[in-house]
């Protein structure tokens, strides 16, 4: 058992519905210790790759992409999900169910921050059913970039989208992988990796 699911054991809890609730330490309030293991950890699995741009979704992956950024020493950029007065109209449009919030967004990353010189490594808090992921693989593609891997924290491998993402060919690891949840007895079961 890794660092991450032991953090998930002794601090999370399971609602109905298939939720799991980890915001004390991942996504709401932040685990500076728990932050900091994940990014070494993702940035030890992909050793391997070219990476010159971390991109992600706002708002929850932006503390992993930070992390990670900084152990890369590259930009990170995050896909926004509502227009602001100074955005521009020069940008990569993609849409994104979220399992979360139960509704479509649009997203969406200014053209002058991606381009067909980068090497992606999309990075997030949670994988469901890989709506999320896919948009931000579709968002590197219009720019003509490289998806260069994805790296997930938590990913419920008992949904669709981990299976989806690897079927189609991209390099996924999640650090942690659930295999089962029971918010009854609130007992999880991790994939063996």
């Amino acid at each position: 058992m890794n660092f991450l699911e032991e953090k998930i054991l002794s601090d999370g809890i399971i609602k109905q519905g298939n939720i799991l609730k980890i915001d004390n330490f991942l996504n709401h309030q932040i685990d500076i210790n728990i932050m900091r293991q994940i990014a070494q950890e993702l940035k030890r699995r992909f050793s391997d790759v070219e990476v010159n741009k971390v991109l992600t979704i706002e708002a929850s992956g932006i503390a992993i992409a930070t992390m990670l950024g900084n152990l890369y020493d590259v930009p990170v950029v995050f896909a926004k999900k509502s227009e602001t007065a100074n955005s521009t109209d020069d940008k990569y449009v993609s849409q994104a169910y979220s399992f979360t919030h139960k509704h479509m967004n649009s997203v969406f990353v200014s053209r002058p921050y991606l381009s067909s010189s980068d090497r992606v490594l999309i990075v997030d808090d949670f994988l469901a059913d890989g709506q999320a992921a896919h948009a931000l693989i579709d968002i590197v593609h219009q720019a003509g970039g490289k998806v260069s891997g994805i790296g997930i924290a938590v990913e419920k491998g008992q949904q669709q989208g981990g299976k989806l993402l690897r079927e189609e060919g991209y390099r996924l690891e999640s650090i942690a992988i659930i295999e089962e949840m029971d918010w009854q007895s609130q007992t999880i079961r991790f994939r063996q990796q």
